[in-house]
């Protein structure tokens, strides 16, 4: 699934997950995809596999894309307004107004165990990103090898 029309909402990290998670969909029923609609030895005949692989690595690409655009947007806007109010806070280190305002935005996101700044859990996603990407693939060309070539560039 590719990112949905208009912008992301980086400032509420449960809704940045709940569309990662929503954009990983793809991913996460590669296995049904696959069985479904690549043929085994006995079905050749019946279904244009290289057809169904390359339509199937053309929409992992998208997907693939599509998020990480996401993720590194949200890191840049998230990045941008901590960077803007460490730049303030150096100019007037007696406003306790915007030492609270940047201690706030620092630790956003909590845990139950500890604080942990909503600028690291997106910057986390990138590895989680990563980790999902090489299952995909690696279950893709499993099934796709011999059906079909990916590019050379990509």
């Amino acid at each position: 699934m590719a990112a949905p029309s208009g912008s992301v909402n980086c400032e509420e990290f449960a809704e940045f997950q709940e569309l990662l998670k929503v954009m990983r969909t793809i991913d996460d029923r590669i296995v049904h995809e696959l069985n479904t609609t690549v043929p085994t030895a006995s079905f050749a005949g019946k279904i244009d596999a290289s057809q169904t692989c390359k339509q199937l690595y053309e929409s992992l690409m998208t997907a693939h894309a599509s998020r990480e655009r996401v993720i590194k947007t949200c890191i840049a806007q998230t990045s941008a307004v901590v960077k803007n109010l460490r730049e303030k806070r150096e100019k007037d280190l007696d406003d306790l107004a915007l030492l609270k305002q940047l201690r706030k935005e620092q630790t956003k996101f909590t845990t139950f165990f500890l604080p942990f700044s909503q600028l690291k859990w997106m910057q986390s996603e990138l590895n989680v990103e990563e980790v999902v990407n090489d299952r995909s693939w690696k279950v893709f060309n499993e099934r796709c090898r011999i059906h079909f070539k990916p590019p050379k560039n990509e």
